[in-house]
């Protein structure tokens, strides 16, 4: 719960909705991309709600087999199937009065949909191995980044479920519409991070660490926000935050990296050395002058990021660039480097 934090409009408007229909005891649908933080907002749905004394109960769907789910959902008897060696309670019985989570609801099989269609509109089912109704009172969220909807077209999701579970659908905002946020979020997690390293204060996070931050495409949201911050803390070792490492997989070096190629000769007489790539066996570029143009700023703004760790002003340094014009090339070719 204490993740859910922003002050921008996007995220006071998403909290809002969350609010409202928290008191409505109905089923709900959070749809949002990895990371984006469904299953907090499922927290505090249920802890606003009516219900928030008795159970919060969550299923990673994603994380089981389809075998195994229906299990899980319902419970099963002894004897139902091998290994089920005793008597199990199923995730909607440990709900009962609460509230239960499905987390990436559209990776449920169908003949589990069947089940958890009866369970919602009659609040009954059977366990697996029993022909004996068991009764529920529970509230369903679903959370996923699937396109419930396309996947109901397609067959793979019941319509009938899906009607029944989208009372209110809440889209849950990434990161990069919550620009305001992002600093807000990123003093949090390094509060906590220093906390728990046993520091006396956060870090301070240099002006150049903040630029990086938010010029970030966050394609992870909150969770890689988080990661990207708690190393950067631990990496500071107490001192300021300078440099912000987004890819921990990126070899860093130490030295400027050399030509393999043995260097030419020298010119005789003052006549101009031949060049490497002169002659009739030299490939012409493909596309466009400008297309090669374009390839050549991305390729050097990618070497120059990768050198100095993603240190934006370091970076133009190294190409000989004013920062503002580092951020206007930057800019440019921002879409395809985000998704390099």
């Amino acid at each position: 719960m204490q993740d859910v934090l922003g002050e921008s409009d996007a995220f006071l408007s998403f909290t809002e909705q969350l609010s409202r229909v928290a008191r409505v005891d109905r089923p709900v649908l959070l749809i949002g991309e990895r990371g984006s933080g469904k299953e907090l907002a499922a927290a505090k749905l249920h802890y606003l709600s009516s219900r928030w004394e008795a159970p919060l109960v969550a299923l990673n769907c994603a994380a089981l087999s389809p075998t195994l789910i229906e299990a899980e959902l319902f419970g099963h008897e002894r004897g139902a199937f091998t290994g089920a060696l005793q008597e199990r309670v199923g995730r909607f019985e440990a709900a009962d009065g609460g509230t239960l989570l499905l987390d990436e609801i559209g990776l449920i099989p169908i003949e589990a949909q069947e089940k958890i269609l009866r369970a919602v509109e009659y609040g009954s089912f059977e366990r697996v191995g029993s022909s004996q109704p068991t009764s529920v009172d529970v509230r369903i969220i679903g959370a996923t980044n699937a396109d419930l909807p396309a996947l109901a077209r397609s067959g793979r999701f019941k319509e009938d479920l899906l009607d029944r579970l989208s009372f209110e659908v809440l889209h849950v905002p990434p990161l990069r519409e919550r620009r305001d946020d992002i600093l807000l979020l990123a003093r949090h997690f390094a509060a906590r991070m220093a906390t728990e390293l046993g520091l006396d204060a956060p870090p301070a996070i240099s002006r150049a660490a903040q630029a990086a931050l938010l010029d970030h495409a966050w394609p992870g949201n909150v969770r890689e926000l988080k990661n990207v911050v708690e190393r950067a803390v631990y990496r500071a070792d107490g001192g300021k935050i300078e440099d912000i490492v987004f890819d921990p997989f990126a070899r860093r070096s130490t030295t400027t990296p050399t030509d393999p190629r043995p260097a030419a000769a020298p010119p005789r007489g003052g006549e101009p050395a031949p060049s490497v790539a002169a002659g009739p066996t030299a490939a012409p570029p493909v596309g466009t002058l400008r297309d090669a143009i374009a390839r050549v700023e991305m390729e050097m703004l990618r070497r120059a990021l990768a050198d100095c760790r993603h240190h934006q002003r370091r970076a133009a340094e190294r190409l000989g660039l004013t920062y503002h014009q580092f951020r206007g090339l930057y800019r440019k070719h921002a879409r395809t480097l985000a998704g390099d």
